[in-house]
């Protein structure tokens, strides 16, 4: 009689035991479609100048990551769309007169410094596409300025107006307009509508909760209300600022990017507040006219903190964070 060898009746391996289904390409796939609307919207707005910016930094982040795994020996990730979701983020936050040399320098800082040097996706603990934009910025704020864009557009750049000439010079300003992405600045950080309908997308998908976008623009809200009760003749309205920039693109895109965000529902709500009360603060005090990107960075460096705020053992004595260390 042949013994036949026993199959092992259950199998146990690491965790997770269950799939919900969703994946990394799928979950990259439907952040690009919810920034298809504010594209497209660039696009209309700006023209040719916006399609370049958006592709030519596509294609150098996904070089850039394609590269970077080739050197380190990992493992090739260019298909799951993170790379090109990253150079889409930063393409947004440039203006469509950029110059090809900072949109190339820019995408791959993003991907190279600000992703793969902390061991790729998931690892980072800063937003990647605002380290790519934050080094364009300061080595080289002339290109990054709107300004440049000013003398061929007959677009109103708000921010730079209540910057350098005051809140008299944004006084005439149509809130609709604004809304519309009737304005200058990022070529998609500009077109509100657009982003508030991406940001449904995701919400609705569950793939960012509503803690971190809700007080990141209550944040901005009330420090903007604040500031405007103090001196009601010098600063601009919670409105204002909640459309003029990259407000409503900070909050949905930027803020909540899973690596560099905390955990917890408290954690995510002070992270907001934290972050969009600073955005406040750098328009008003600060040397750029928009606070979003400088914000988030700096919001970023408290995730670690934050994260150990969390629920105390249910039956166990509380104790605080310090204890525990």
């Amino acid at each position: 009689m042949i013994s036949r060898p026993l199959q092992p009746i259950l199998t146990v391996t690491a965790p997770p035991h269950a799939h919900c289904g969703r994946t990394i390409k799928g979950y990259m796939a439907e952040h690009l479609a919810a920034l298809l609307p504010a594209a497209t919207m660039a696009v209309v707005a700006f023209h040719t100048g916006a399609l370049r910016v958006m592709a030519l930094s596509c294609a150098v982040a996904v070089l850039s990551e394609a590269a970077c795994n080739r050197i380190f020996r990992r493992t090739q990730s260019i298909d799951d769309l993170s790379a090109l979701y990253t150079g889409l983020l930063f393409a947004f936050l440039l203006p469509a007169s950029a110059p090809w040399w900072l949109v190339t320098m820019g995408a791959a800082v993003s991907i190279v410094l600000g992703k793969m040097l902390f061991g790729g996706l998931g690892c980072n603990p800063l937003c990647p596409s605002l380290v790519g934009w934050a080094v364009c910025r300061i080595s080289w704020p002339a290109f990054m300025d709107t300004n440049a864009t000013m003398l061929t557009s007959n677009l109103p750049a708000p921010l730079q107006l209540l910057k350098y000439f005051g809140l008299k010079s944004v006084a005439s300003l149509d809130p609709t307009s604004l809304l519309m992405g009737n304005q200058l600045g990022g070529l998609g950080e500009v077109q509100v509508i657009g982003l508030l309908a991406g940001g449904a997308f995701l919400l609705a998908r569950r793939h960012i909760t509503w803690e971190i976008p809700t007080a990141f623009l209550a944040g901005v809200a009330g420090t903007a209300w604040v500031y405007q009760l103090i001196d009601p003749a010098t600063y601009a309205s919670p409105l204002f600022h909640l459309l003029a920039g990259g407000t409503v693109f900070g909050a949905f895109f930027l803020a909540p990017e899973p690596a560099s965000s905390p955990v917890g529902r408290i954690p995510r709500l002070l992270f907001g507040l934290i972050a969009g009360a600073m955005v406040i603060i750098i328009r008003v005090y600060g040397i750029y006219p928009d606070g979003v990107p400088f914000a988030i960075l700096l919001a970023n460096l408290f995730t670690p903190l934050l994260d150990r705020i969390r629920p105390t053992p249910f039956g166990g004595p509380y104790r605080l964070p310090m204890e525990e260390a």
